[in-house]
């Protein structure tokens, strides 16, 4: 199987157009198996979908650590990105507490490059805008990190206009990831164009509406109080009603073209 190739801002990243986002191997929609984890990770590049996206608070930590032990060996077949921008003590998240301090930074990398096992991050992002540090000491430190050889790219994560602005002038932005599908299309209004005019990517992830847009999903109260879904407002009372009925247009499409409502959604993506 061949996946056709996306180029994700001008300096040279060239990713397929679809993607695996790692972070439910080790959190958020309840427990995973390792096992299947492993398999599904093979299998991905297998089919050409080596971009793999992971961070270092996705655990905090394991999922990292998964990756690492997936793809050694297999380094040079796949394309890795993760992010910083939170804070840990002893091995675990403080609260929602941020963090983009220079030497924060540095330290994160250091951090993600020994658990994934290689010598280099393909696609660096910060995670979260932190307000207490300037955008343009963020960029000018993942810079560095570049010159240095143990980053290649540049990207933000969840970011508003003013500052993809901010960070691409100190440092050219390769890609920016937020939700994005036929379900959640808020980035249209105002960051699209500007990733448009800056020559920036756009990274969509849970292009299947975090499974709204499968047709296979439950209400906020039937899922695990661990369980993401739990507490999203989309998932509760007349908004899930609501949801439903929208999503039953890609239901309907699909079976007019005898595919699934998820190959319907990531063929829109």
């Amino acid at each position: 199987m061949t996946l056709s190739m996306r180029k994700l801002g001008k300096q040279g990243l060239e990713v397929p157009a679809i993607g695996l986002g790692c972070m439910g191997m080790s959190q958020a929609y309840g427990p995973a198996v390792e096992a299947e984890s492993m398999a599904t990770l093979h299998r991905a590049i297998e089919l050409g979908c080596n971009f793999f996206d992971t961070a270092e608070v996705y655990g905090p930590f394991t999922n990292e650590e998964l990756l690492g032990r997936a793809f050694r060996g297999l380094r040079h077949k796949v394309i890795i990105a993760t992010k910083f921008g939170f804070t840990f003590e002893n091995g675990k998240q403080i609260g929602t507490a941020l963090g983009s301090r220079p030497e924060q930074i540095r330290n994160a990398v250091e951090g993600s490059l020994r658990r994934l096992g290689t010598d280099h991050i393909d696609l660096l992002y910060q995670h979260r805008v932190d307000p207490a540090v300037p955008m343009e000491d963020v960029a000018g430190t993942v810079g560095e990190l570049v010159r240095a050889g143990k980053v290649k790219f540049f990207g933000l994560s969840e970011v508003g206009v003013r500052n993809i602005r901010r960070a691409h002038a100190v440092h050219p932005v390769s890609a920016v990831q937020s939700e994005y599908s036929l379900w959640e299309r808020n980035l249209e209004a105002d960051v699209i164009p500007v990733l448009r005019e800056l020559g920036i990517g756009l990274v969509p992830f849970s292009p299947l509406g975090r499974g709204f847009l499968t047709g296979e999903v439950k209400r906020a109260e039937e899922y695990p109080a661990a369980d993401f879904r739990h507490n999203d407002p989309r998932y509760q009372g007349e908004h899930f009603d609501h949801n439903m009925r929208t999503a039953q247009i890609v239901r309907d499409l699909a079976a007019a073209h005898k595919a699934t409502p998820a190959q319907i959604a990531l063929a829109w993506v």
